[in-house]
C-alpha cells in the first residue's frame, strides 16, 4: 500500500516538505529514546544534567548549542532507518527504490535557560552549498529527514523551515547580492513555519528548503532522529561499501571519511564502540541502504 497520497505529494512540490505520520512504531521511537539518555548519561527525569557534559566527559560536545548528539550506528537507530514504512516515503517521493541511506545523529535539545544561552541556538540554513544553481533545478534531489522520537509542539525547538524561498528559488536568487551567503539565507520579510509532530511521524524535505530549528520555549527536550535518502550510484558502489564497512568498523558516521573539511563530530568516550561493540543487525533491506549489499 502506498504511503504518500496524491494530496502529499502535491503539498510536498508546492512547500518542499511533508510530513508522513506514523512512519515507525512509538515502541521503535522510544528505544531510541532510551538509547540516547543512556548514551548520554542523563536521566529524562532530571533537567539539571541536561545542561552538563556527558556522563565520563568534563565539555559538551561540538554542536551541542543545536541539540546535536554524536550517536550514529546503535540498533535502535537502524531499526528505524530500515523500517519499510520510512523507506516506502522516501522511495515514493523520489520516484526511486534503490536509495543509500545517511547514517546520521540524533537531537536532544533541552529547554531554553538563562543562564545556559549557548545550549539553545536558534538557525535557518542549507546543508549543501547553493552557490551555483543551476534552473530547472536537476531532479531528483536527496530528501532529508527527521523523525519525531516524542511528541514535539511548535514551542519545543523542533524543525522550522521557509518554504516561501523555496516555492520560486530562482526569482528569490535574484533579488539577492552576487556576495550572499550560500548556507545561511537572509530570509528577511519571509515567514518561517514551524512543524509539530507526534512520536513516529517523520518529516521530510528538499535539499534545498532552507530550515533549521528553533528555541525550545517548553518545559521538555526536543527528541529527533535525523535520516536522509538518496538514489543509489552503482558505480560508486564499491566505495560506498568501503565507507560502509569502516563506518561499522568505527561505530561513526560515513560523513567522517567522505567529508574531509566538514566532518561530523565524534563522541571521544567511543560509548558505541564499548557499549555495543557488535555489527546492528541489518535486514536485507537495510543492508542495501548502507552500501553493504548491491542493489
Amino acid at each position: 500500500m502506498a504511503v504518500m497520497t496524491a494530496e502529499m505529494k502535491k503539498f510536498f512540490q508546492e512547500n518542499g516538505y511533508v510530513v508522513i505520520k506514523n512512519a515507525v512504531p512509538k515502541e521503535n521511537c522510544q528505544k531510541a529514546v532510551d538509547t540516547i539518555w543512556e548514551f548520554m548519561g542523563k536521566s529524562p527525569d532530571n533537567q539539571d544534567e541536561w545542561y552538563t557534559p556527558p556522563e565520563g566527559m568534563d565539555q559538551l560536545w561540538n554542536d551541542q548549542q543545536r541539540g546535536m548528539v554524536p550517536l550514529f550506528q546503535h540498533q535502535a537507530l537502524w531499526d528505524n532507518r530500515q523500517y519499510p514504512r520510512l523507506y516506502e516515503a522516501f522511495a515514493e517521493l523520489l520516484g526511486e527504490e534503490k536509495l543509500w541511506v545517511t547514517v546520521d545523529r540524533v537531537n536532544m535539545k533541552p529547554p531554553k535557560r538563562d543562564d545556559k544561552p549557548e545550549l539553545n541556538a536558534s538557525f535557518i540554513h542549507w546543508d549543501s552549498d547553493t552557490t551555483n544553481l543551476t534552473f530547472p533545478l536537476p531532479q531528483p534531489r536527496p530528501l532529508q529527514g527527521v523523525l519525531f522520537l516524542e511528541d514535539t509542539n511548535i514551542h519545543q525547538g523542533g524543525f522550522r523551515c521557509v518554504p516561501s524561498i523555496y516555492k520560486d528559488f530562482e526569482q528569490w536568487l535574484k533579488t539577492q547580492p552576487e556576495d550572499r551567503n550560500p548556507i545561511n539565507p537572509d530570509y528577511s520579510g519571509h515567514e518561517v513555519e514551524v512543524i509539530p509532530g507526534e512520536a513516529g511521524d517523520l518529516l521530510l524535505w528538499d535539499v534545498l528548503v532552507a530550515h533549521g530549528n528553533g528555541e525550545n520555549l517548553s518545559d521538555r527536550p526536543r527528541l529527533a532522529q535525523y535520516i536522509t535518502m538518496y538514489p543509489s550510484d552503482p558505480s560508486q558502489f564499491e566505495e560506498r561499501q568501503r565507507l560502509a564497512l569502516e563506518s561499522l568498523k568505527n561505530k561513526t558516521s560515513m560523513h567522517q571519511q567522505s567529508n574531509k573539511f566538514n566532518p561530523l563530530p565524534v563522541d571521544p568516550r567511543g560509548w558505541e564502540l564499548t557499549q555495543t561493540p557488535e555489527d546492528p543487525d541489518l535486514t536485507p533491506l537495510g543492508r542495501k541502504l548502507l552500501g553493504l549489499d548491491p542493489w
